[in-house]
């Protein structure tokens, strides 16, 4: 996410990191790199001069030149005006009102507001524990009603059925009457959008607005279109009174120009994000902690929280209490934990979330993870109870029959074994107590950087 923006920010500012002092040319020759950064990563004309402008006027100040540490001040300040540009404060989703709290999704077509109209029922259903509806008022594209059936049915939330005889704004009428019916506490409205911005649909929305009066109106658009992202938004905000805006496929957007854009040029903070195509690849917009990732320091926070919301609780408790005991860490633990890492996304989203995380990306660029992943799983799955709990059972014989039942070679059930038996020693440490031990041990295996060091 953000790569190339990241790439060229790190490098700026590696530049001066180490200086023991900074001359005014130097703070206006890293303005002059970073303002090319932010145009390469097509950001908005206006929010460059912003900060641009913001950046030297505090850099070349007591701030930035007077500090003992000129460098990481003007890391600080670069990292503040990036968070301005995103937003500064995280804008909760507002559901404060009488039941149902209307959610109206606008947007162009293709830029994924049925698939987040079903990330975010997803959210509100696990996270705020809301009974959720959703419906379509989408009568133009071809499917567009039953793909939010089947996206509703994945997710687990009633559906509103809709046909494409319908008007829109009868659609409307008839979901809200449904969602008071069931005593649901959200009714989410997915609408119609198409290939530019016209004038029909603009009426179209507006009376959908009018008619519902929704406590949030969300503008769902594409991270990758850049600044016309930010142009978009700008056309719906001047018809519709937007609360928020969720960025899609923010994961394949290596500019990151529409992030920084949206919230200047509409005055709608970022409310969501989509990080990938599964349901649950869905996160909360924190501008400063998205500021984090561009810098390079990772987001800790939010792994921390992803890690808490998607890990079986129940599983790592019996882990913990099996690695106290004689029993020990074996080959199904080995699976188990593996599985657990595979729910929470691609491995490339939890290395961004660590600090140093964009050098380790590098170095497994084609290394494949996800891919050694299944592999490791598929050779797992392929042993006998019995080799699971004794690997050391698994002799030559054994190995050429499980490489055979996996569809692999052996050369990649001696790796997995390998693995098995470095993680289990890490396990053993750490059940021992010794976690200080076991990150020192984990952090020289890391690459220069990946990890601190105590």
């Amino acid at each position: 996410m953000f790569e190339n923006l990241s790439s060229r920010f790190s490098r700026v500012l590696d530049s001066i990191r180490g200086q023991g002092r900074l001359t005014e040319d130097q703070v206006n020759s890293a303005a002059r790199e970073l303002r090319m950064a932010l145009l390469e990563a097509d950001v908005a004309l206006p929010v460059v001069h912003t900060f641009v402008d913001h950046l030297k006027t505090r850099a070349v100040g007591t701030e930035v030149v007077a500090s003992l540490t000129p460098g990481q001040a003007l890391l600080g300040v670069v990292q503040q005006e990036l968070v301005t540009a995103l937003g500064e404060t995280t804008a909760p989703l507002n559901l404060r009102t009488q039941p149902p709290a209307i959610i109206l999704m606008a947007g162009l077509q293709g830029s994924g507001k049925t698939t987040s109209t079903g990330k975010l029922a997803l959210r509100l259903r696990d996270v705020e524990k809301k009974k959720v509806m959703v419906v379509s008022a989408d009568v133009y594209r071809p499917a567009a009603i039953e793909q939010l059936r089947v996206v509703a049915e994945q997710v687990g939330v009633e559906w509103v059925p809709s046909t494409v005889q319908d008007k829109p704004v009868d659609i409307a009428r008839r979901a809200v009457d449904a969602a008071r019916a069931a005593f649901a506490d959200v009714l989410i409205v997915d609408t119609a959008g198409r290939t530019s911005v016209d004038e029909a649909m603009m009426k179209e929305i507006a009376a959908l607005h009018a008619t519902l009066n929704p406590i949030e109106t969300l503008f769902v658009v594409d991270a990758m279109t850049g600044q016309d992202a930010a142009r978009t938004a700008k056309a719906f905000g001047d018809v519709l009174p937007l609360t928020g805006v969720i960025l899609t496929k923010a994961d394949g957007d290596a500019r990151g120009g529409a992030a920084l854009s949206v919230r200047t040029v509409t005055g709608a903070p970022i409310k969501f994000m989509g990080v990938g195509e599964k349901p649950a690849a869905f996160e909360v917009f924190h501008p400063d902690r998205v500021a984090q990732r561009i810098l390079g320091q990772g987001d800790v926070l939010s792994l921390i929280e992803e890690t808490a919301r998607k890990v079986d609780h129940e599983k790592a408790e019996q882990l913990a209490k099996k690695l106290k005991s004689k029993s020990g860490f074996d080959l199904t633990d080995f699976r188990d934990q593996m599985r657990e890492v595979q729910k929470m996304g691609s491995m490339e989203s939890l290395l961004e979330k660590l600090p140093g995380g964009r050098q380790m990306q590098a170095q497994l660029k084609n290394a494949q993870p996800e891919k050694a992943m299944k592999h490791a799983v598929a050779i797992i799955d392929s042993m006998t109870p019995q080799e699971r709990r004794f690997p050391h059972l698994i002799k030559a014989a054994r190995k050429r029959r499980i490489a055979a039942g996996a569809g692999l070679q052996v050369q990649e059930v001696n790796k997995l074994l390998r693995q098995y038996e470095s993680t289990r020693d890490m396990m053993k440490k750490f059940a021992r107590g010794g976690m200080n031990k076991m990150m020192r041990a984990l952090a020289a295996r890391m690459p220069h950087g990946a990890m601190p060091r105590h």
